[in-house]
């Protein structure tokens, strides 16, 4: 599936849903490590963006990502709409990040005449 294929819409221009085929979910679970809790914590003290803790954040929502799009590939998907992201700390310094839609089958729409 085209990545391209994959829209926070719950429509895709173009194309015609035809069959839904059922919610689709990425999960990954990451912590910090102590080196780059205590860089994080370094950058706090200049102020402005904790860049390590935002490429963090961006490599754990990409394989959130990636995990969906594949769940919703073994369904037999080539698009998921309604993609959505949710974030809970499960302990401390422990966040799950969840990457969710529906997986559905479309096919290009007809061209008026």
């Amino acid at each position: 599936m085209n990545t391209s294929m994959a829209t926070t819409a719950f429509t895709l221009d173009g194309f015609t849903i035809h069959r839904p085929l059922g919610n689709v979910r990425g999960i990954t679970v990451r912590s910090r490590s102590i080196v780059g809790t205590i860089g994080a914590g370094l950058q706090t003290l200049v102020g402005g963006n904790i860049t390590l803790l935002t490429e963090l954040c961006e490599k754990t929502r990409a394989e959130a990502f990636e995990l969906m799009i594949r769940h919703a590939q073994a369904l037999g998907a080539n698009a998921v709409v309604g993609v959505r992201y949710d974030a809970t700390e499960v302990m401390s310094g422990v966040t799950e990040v969840l990457c969710y839609g529906t997986a559905v089958v479309v096919a290009p729409s007809a061209s008026p005449a």
